[in-house]
C-alpha cells in the first residue's frame, strides 16, 4: 500500500500479505511515512467507506478521508469531495512508475524486509529524479 502527494510522489509505503483488506493497512501505512507531516486529506476508493475509520482518522490524526460511498451505504455523499476523487489516478501512476523495475513488479525476494527495501529504494529513485530531472539514475 502506498501514499502519494498531489504530484504522485511517494510519501509512504507499507507491505503486507495479499490476503489483508486494504483499509486495515491504513494505520501502518500512515505510520511508515517518509515525511514529518501528512496531508490533510486522504483520497481512497470504495473499500474505505467505513464510518469508524473516517472518525478515527479525523480525531487521532486530523486527516479527512474522501471515499465514494458503496451501494449499500446509508451516508450522504458530498459531491464536492468526489471532485477531489478524480485525482486518484496520481496514486495509480505511482504504482506504474514503481512497477517499471522488474524486481518490484515480480517479487523475487523470500523475505518481506528485502522486498520492502527494494520498494523504498524505488521511491528514493523517483524522488531524486523529481528533484534533479536532468540527471540519469
Amino acid at each position: 500500500m502506498a501514499l502519494a502527494d498531489g504530484d504522485g510522489l511517494p510519501l509512504a509505503v507499507h507491505i503486507a500479505g495479499g490476503n489483508r483488506f486494504d483499509s486495515v493497512l491504513t494505520e501502518g501505512t500512515l505510520d511508515a511515512a517518509f515525511v514529518e507531516s501528512l496531508p490533510p486529506r486522504l483520497i481512497t476508493d470504495k473499500a474505505w467507506d467505513g464510518r469508524a475509520l473516517q472518525l478515527r482518522l479525523k480525531q487521532e490524526r486530523g486527516i479527512e478521508l474522501i471515499a465514494p460511498k458503496r451501494k449499500n451505504s446509508r451516508r450522504h455523499q458530498d459531491g464536492r469531495m468526489l471532485r477531489r476523487y478524480k485525482r486518484r489516478w496520481k496514486v495509480e501512476r505511482l504504482f506504474a512508475w514503481l512497477k517499471r523495475w522488474r524486481r518490484i513488479a515480480t517479487r523475487w525476494e523470500r523475505k518481506a524486509e528485502n522486498f520492502l527495501g527494494f520498494v523504498q529504494l524505488g521511491c528514493v529513485i523517483l524522488l531524486l529524479r523529481w528533484l534533479h530531472p536532468k540527471t540519469r539514475l
